[in-house]
Order: C-alpha cells, then sequence, then structure tokens
C-alpha cells in the first residue's frame, strides 16, 4: 500500500491518496479497511475510490463525494493500469470547494498513479 499524506489543502479541506494492488471485490474491501484502520483516515469525511480490475472490469464509488470516482476511473482508464486501486481522501474543512474540488482529486491522483510507477511512499 502507498500512502501519500497531506497533498493538498484548501479552504480547510484536506486531500491525501492511497494506491495499491487489487484483484478482487474482496481485496478492495481489504484494502480500504487497512486504509481506515490509521485512526487519521478513519475519521476523514470521504474515502472516494476506483480500481480497474482484470477480472470484474471497472469498479468505483464517491463516497458522498458526488463524481469524484468517475473522476479517479477515467484516470485509470487512461494510464491502462488493471489491478490498481487508487483512494482519494478528504477530510472536509467546513466550505464547499465547488469544482475546484474535481481539480484536487485529480491532482491527488495523479501524485498516487506516479508513486505506483516509481514505488515511492510504501507503507506497512
Amino acid at each position: 500500500m502507498i500512502v501519500l499524506e497531506d497533498l493538498l489543502r484548501d479552504r480547510g479541506s484536506r486531500y491525501a491518496a492511497a494506491a495499491g494492488t487489487v484483484a478482487s471485490r474482496a481485496e478492495i474491501d481489504a484494502f480500504l479497511a487497512n486504509l481506515r484502520r490509521r485512526r487519521k483516515f478513519d475519521k476523514a469525511t470521504h474515502h472516494s475510490w476506483a480500481a480497474l480490475l482484470s477480472e470484474g472490469g471497472p469498479l468505483k464509488n464517491d463516497d458522498g463525494e458526488a463524481g469524484a470516482g468517475a473522476v479517479i476511473l477515467k484516470m485509470l482508464e487512461r494510464e491502462g493500469v488493471a489491478d490498481r486501486i487508487v483512494v482519494v481522501t478528504r477530510w472536509y474543512g467546513g466550505v464547499h470547494l465547488g469544482g475546484d474540488r474535481f481539480a484536487h482529486i485529480v491532482t491527488c491522483t495523479r501524485a498516487a498513479l506516479a508513486a505506483l510507477r516509481d514505488g515511492a511512499g510504501r507503507t506497512p
């Protein structure tokens, strides 16, 4: 699992990203559960994610951040990375960000995909 903490801050909201290898819905659930075991991440407002599975196709979840999963999924498809998951985590800061939140999701997803390519930011 690669976890990139405190990637971005805007008007009180904070963003992080996590990425890793998954091959099934069960592995996706385990990945998310493992991420939420970290107290900081368990307190987050949203864990939006997407995964491209070789067996099972694309999966996504907005977790209350409307449209976020679709943005992440589109970027995964563009990169052509199978059996990978990217999770963008947001701690809501009390101010609606409007369309800027999509730019933040793209920024975090790019950082996660780069870390996957480079193998950077790995945590146990």
